[in-house]
């Protein structure tokens, strides 16, 4: 089953326990955008779709490609995370992954699959 542009916004969101308020905020000041509570609800209900600009900021944002955001790609087929990692250091690119992986990860559980 093909998930939603919408859907998948609303489930990276609160894997984040973001509210749309935050989600909003967090897009106009990282990325200069004018997004507000009730354009995110419109995407997330599928009434319309964010401009590509704005998809792209939501995918820098959650640290997701913009095949996953559109329901392409499916990240748990694309992204293995250890249980550990043996003192390994990481970057702050790759610690930005893991962390929205965990969050698509917790959106799941809240869902119930």
């Amino acid at each position: 089953m093909t998930r939603s542009l919408g859907s998948i916004i609303k489930e990276l969101r609160l894997g984040q326990g973001w509210s749309q308020d935050d989600l909003a905020e967090k897009l106009n000041k990282n990325f200069g955008a004018s997004v507000n509570k009730g354009m995110i609800s419109k995407w997330e209900n599928e009434l319309v779709d964010p401009r590509l600009e704005i998809v792209r900021y939501i995918a820098r944002l959650f640290n997701v490609s913009l095949d996953f955001l559109l329901g392409l790609e499916n990240k748990e087929e694309v992204e293995t995370i250890a249980a550990h990692h043996d003192g390994e250091d990481f970057t702050e690119e790759e610690l930005k992954e893991i962390e929205a992986f965990k969050a698509f990860v917790k959106s799941k559980r809240n869902r119930g699959e």
